[in-house]
């Protein structure tokens, strides 16, 4: 990074900034062929750069700069042509040829050289894009790769799991560590004794869920893709830092120089996936770059792409030095053409939009509506939040409080999260499943997957007080995710005087929450074994002792494994925990007064949430559930409705040959879930 360029081009061209937030005074490109159109005659290069006064392409033989640029091929003006673009038409075949972009700008200062942001390809480091035929990425039997099924929205469980973390341990069984290819290896396992633990893709088919959300996968900046397999280089990163948004990132493929395995083996993955019955959502992190005055965007169109305060400054509303301006017509345009070549040339089945609350509601809702298009059982979902403070009026703000405003666009709970397990900003405080009480209507708000609902009183929710998803699909539940303490860390802090048995009885209720509330399930990697990052809270740039999947922590939790797998079976199995409408959740939930018997009569008790399900209503083998949560460490004896009913589901367990029980009393252990039904 050039770091004074930033003075002096602030002070230059302070006209232009403001300018650039003002998107009438640029125009506007309407085509669909910015970036490379390939074809073995002709390789045709168009930007978008209006404030250019000058752009020269350059063709080179290497990814990387050679000494005294020894490996370059060609250097050429491109020529102006209409809306702000330039374009220029290299003539012959230019596969596997790399070419990077110099703007001058009309206030005479020259960039560097870049490669063109709308890039499919890259080579090593992202320096450089590449020219590449996609038509040649693509797997054996591409053109027959089809999405798992999914009827509705609601029937999804998505786990997050980042490339790396799940193959680079010793106890993997995977051959191809840390690459996207790792996750395409079949029967691998980890030897525990005479048993063999499933691990990877045999893990995820395993326990059942049916997204994997992987952790940011196109070209990001912090890892030395050069030095990836040296023995010395540890350099670790989530992904959170974009390069090049339309290309995959090269530190998880076997060739990072070549642009064409990079793609081809992301593809293999995907297929993989799908051929296993299992979609794939991508995150992505459209709402910052990884540099602010050295970004590619900057590089090509000074102060366009990023939003600016009102006294000029870089606004930082990501927390990451700039925030960009998806209100602006080009980046909005950018955004929604490389989600829809991730679709089309990818497969790609859904999207997580980090920090969401950045983007305005008109840009996610376009987006929506052409990729709906495009998929229509593509599932969207994003951070409800900003990182710091943005331009952005309010009202315009993707954020949670406006998700029922948002078409068909989901957003993270953070009410249920912190409800279960106690404030994220504070690692000792506690919830629902940890101790704390008064956490019953906040529990009862995720239950209703954040919408309206008679039964909650909305004055006693942590954060929202009124509902603000407009379906359930619209609510994201979760306890844990790559941000902050995995969830066994968080009860280690909040619980430490507890022992190991009371805390998985906490982690295991805590999931049971999780997987029958109603909304969208959001698991964390490894969570089914008890993920450990040994205390690390936001392992971003940790070493892989602390990331990777612990896979002997399988073997060892086989019970929490297999309990969580349980879970996932009963939701799989009864739709009554996956009502796809609000006007469904409002008929057919019902939470009732926990109250005990015990000894002094009828008495409300704390920590305690009860409801029923009318499991007619969408065809469920049981025709009515009634769903208890103890959050208490003590046993209690409850009073139930009146009912034929038979105890279905305890101890993370079915219940077979169940009988109908004998009175209106039960007893509920303590820190535990019991569901009982009417067949």
């Amino acid at each position: 990074m050039i770091k004074s360029r930033f003075f002096i081009l602030l002070f230059l061209s302070t006209m232009t900034i403001m300018a650039a937030q003002k998107p009438i005074d640029y125009p506007v490109y309407d085509g669909k062929d910015l970036g490379l159109t390939y074809t073995t005659q002709l390789s045709t290069i168009k930007i978008w750069s209006p404030t250019a006064r000058k752009v020269v392409l350059r063709f080179y033989k290497k990814p990387l700069p050679t000494p005294n640029n020894t490996d370059l091929i060609q250097t050429t003006d491109m020529v102006k042509a209409n809306n702000g673009t330039w374009i220029y038409a290299a003539k012959g075949n230019r596969k596997g040829q790399y070419y990077t972009l110099q703007v001058t700008t009309n206030d005479d200062i020259t960039h560097n050289e870049v490669p063109d942001i709308y890039a499919k390809a890259v080579g090593t480091n992202g320096i450089r894009a590449q020219i590449v035929d996609l038509s040649k990425t693509n797997p054996v039997n591409w053109e027959k790769d089809e999405s798992p099924i999914l009827k509705q929205k609601t029937d999804a469980i998505i786990y997050e799991l980042h490339v790396r973390d799940a193959s680079i341990s010793l106890n993997s069984g995977m051959k191809n560590k840390g690459k996207f290819i790792a996750l395409t290896e079949k029967n691998t396992s980890y030897k525990d004794g005479a048993r063999n633990v499933s691990t990877g893709l045999r893990h995820l088919k395993e326990l059942g869920i049916t997204h994997v959300q992987l952790l940011p996968i196109y070209d990001y900046y912090t890892v030395d893709e050069s030095k990836i397999g040296s023995p010395t280089y540890k350099k670790y990163n989530w992904g959170y830092d974009p390069l090049n948004y339309n290309a995959p990132e090269g530190s998880y493929s076997t060739n990072p120089a070549d642009g064409a395995t990079r793609i081809k083996e992301l593809k293999k993955l995907i297929q993989t996936f799908h051929e296993n019955g299992i979609r794939v959502v991508m995150d992505v992190v459209y709402n910052h770059t990884m540099f602010g005055e050295e970004s590619y965007f900057n590089q090509i169109v000074p102060h366009y792409y990023h939003r600016f305060t009102t006294d000029n400054k870089w606004s930082n509303g990501s927390g990451c030095g700039n925030e960009t301006a998806s209100q602006q017509p080009m980046m909005r345009k950018f955004m929604l053409e490389s989600l829809k070549h991730w679709v089309e040339e990818y497969h790609i089945d859904g999207f997580r939009f980090d920090l969401m609350a950045l983007h305005d509601i008109e840009t996610m809702n376009i987006i929506s509506k052409e990729l709906h298009t495009l998929k229509p059982s593509i599932i969207l979902l994003g951070e409800g939040w900003t990182g710091g403070d943005t331009p952005l009026e309010e009202s315009k703000k993707a954020a949670k409080k406006y998700v029922y405003q948002l078409d068909k666009i989901a957003a993270f709970s953070d009410d249920i999260r912190d409800a279960i397990k106690g404030s994220v900003f504070d690692s000792k405080d506690k919830g629902f499943v940890s101790g704390k009480t008064g956490m019953e209507e906040s529990i009862k708000f995720g239950i209703v997957a954040a919408t309206q609902h008679d039964g909650v009183d909305y004055n006693k929710v942590n954060y929202s007080k009124e509902r603000w998803a407009a379906q359930p699909f619209q609510s994201i539940n979760y306890a844990e995710c790559h941000d902050n303490h995995t969830l066994w860390d968080r009860l280690t802090n909040s619980n430490g005087d507890d022992n190991e048995q009371t805390r998985i009885k906490m982690f295991l209720l805590a999931q049971t929450i999780v997987l029958t509330a109603q909304g969208i399930p959001f698991l964390h990697a490894g969570g089914d074994f008890l993920r450990t990052k040994q205390g690390v809270e936001n392992s971003y740039n940790s070493s892989d002792s602390i990331n990777e999947l612990d896979w002997s922590r399988k073997a060892k939790y086989s019970a929490v494994h297999n309990a969580v797998r349980n879970l996932i079976i009963l939701r799989k199995t009864h739709p009554v925990f996956r009502l796809n409408s609000t006007e469904l959740i409002q008929k057919n939930l019902t939470f009732i007064e926990p109250k005990t018997i015990k000894n002094t009569g009828e008495k409300h008790i704390d920590n305690v949430v009860i409801y029923t399900l009318n499991g007619q209503s969408v065809n469920d083998t049981w025709k009515r559930v009634l769903v208890i949560y103890n959050g208490n460490k003590a046993d209690i004896e409850l009073q139930i409705p009146e009912g034929q009913w038979k105890l279905a589901f305890k101890d993370h367990n079915f219940i077979e040959n169940a009988v109908k029980m004998p009175s209106n009393t039960l007893k509920v252990e303590g820190i535990s879930a019991v569901i009982l039904a009417e067949y």
